[in-house]
């Protein structure tokens, strides 16, 4: 990627601005960078999303696109992100540390200064030409939303979603945004083909709760009218109910997931609400200024739910905590979703399909 070194990017402290959630930027842990700026209108913007903050958009040069992981919680092993960082603004998301590899802060910087991969499709297309290329699931949004406001704009996903369906190669989508009805076309060629699943967070049905939590994600009708013009189309569509944040949204548990299975949802996750490094002050000073009457017993709960602390990143257990609280939030997500028919049926994957080259395409044609 280009950068150059700087003298660094100070911490700073800014007024609760309409449509951002984190209210300062944290030291960074690492030497700080800066890149080039792609010249970029905000025509993709809708009214409600523009902001005093204006965002900044870098060229990410990488020559890599497919990230590798062998955590034994988490389902995939590899993953493809568009974008670093995510204007969604999500208070909770893990992922806010990662910017701090690149220079940048976990606050405001993570929502305002975001990488652009505009050569993700081109080396995905070369992953797939590579003869020791084995067909796997990729997860798109491993970390970032592939569907955040800029893509309305440059496309890297459905351009993403374009070379996954010439190579038919399986796909996993997880978004908080209902731009993906934009791609319902190659979904459907790809779950014509069994390729692909779909999962859309709902964090809550609350929209006042969403609106400073999640400042820039599809609001929570728009996240079901998703499931249910996905599951139209016949592409497989679950509902993951993350974060789940105890004190905070955990009671909505049984409505998310009879929402979800009434829109057409075939399958529910859920995960416990995650607070890695720089996460944890931003999202406690969130909780002081959003909720200061609730903010303490939500903090006590998480303490309760990971050893006393309010992170673990223990393989395991960071995802579902544990103690008499994750157990009761477990029991509740496990006994509403069978209520509601979720889980009965997963959507089967093929990874027999898989064509590098156009010999293999012509040799399928004749059968």
């Amino acid at each position: 990627m280009n950068f150059k070194e700087t003298k660094g990017l100070p911490a700073y402290e800014t007024e609760n601005e309409h449509g951002r959630a984190s209210g300062f930027n944290p030291p960074n842990r690492f030497l700080n960078t800066s890149f080039e700026p792609l010249e970029l209108e905000n025509d993709f913007y809708e009214e409600e999303e523009k902001n005093a903050i204006k965002t900044t958009f870098f060229k990410d040069a990488t020559k890599t696109i497919l990230a590798k992981n062998d955590s034994p919680d988490i389902p995939f092993t590899y993953s493809l992100n568009p974008y670093r960082g995510c204007e969604h603004g999500c208070i909770y998301c893990y992922a806010r540390p990662t910017h701090e590899y690149l220079g940048f802060s976990a606050g405001l910087d993570f929502e305002t200064k975001i990488m652009v991969k505009e050569d993700a499709p081109q080396l995905l297309e070369e992953a797939f030409q590579k003869k020791n290329w084995k067909p796997s699931m990729i997860a798109l949004s491993g970390n970032t939303d592939c569907y955040q406001p800029i893509e309305r704009k440059l496309e890297i996903t459905r351009k993403c979603l374009e070379v996954f369906l010439k190579y038919r190669n399986p796909v996993g989508i997880v978004t908080k945004n209902a731009l993906i009805q934009r791609d319902i076309d190659i979904l459907q060629k790809l779950a014509e083909h069994q390729l692909v699943h779909v999962l859309v967070s709902v964090t809550s049905l609350n929209n006042d709760l969403t609106n400073v939590m999640e400042p820039r994600t599809s609001r929570p009708e728009k996240r079901l009218e998703t499931i249910a013009k996905l599951a139209e189309a016949k592409i497989p569509v679950g509902v993951n109910v993350a974060p789940i944040i105890p004190g905070l949204n955990d009671e909505e548990i049984p409505s998310i997931l009879k929402a979800a299975s009434l829109h057409g949802a075939m399958y529910a996750g859920y995960i416990i609400v995650r607070l890695p490094y720089s996460v944890e002050p931003l999202f406690v000073d969130w909780l002081n200024r959003n909720f200061p009457d609730r903010a303490k017993k939500i903090t006590n709960h998480l303490k309760e739910m990971r050893g006393g602390k309010l992170n673990n990143a223990e393989w395991g257990k960071r995802f579902r905590g544990e103690g008499k609280y994750a157990e009761m939030i477990d029991i509740l997500f496990k006994k509403n979703s069978s209520r509601y028919g979720l889980n009965k049926h997963f959507p089967n994957i093929r990874y027999d399909s898989f064509l590098r080259d156009e010999k293999e395409k012509q040799q399928l044609k004749l059968f």
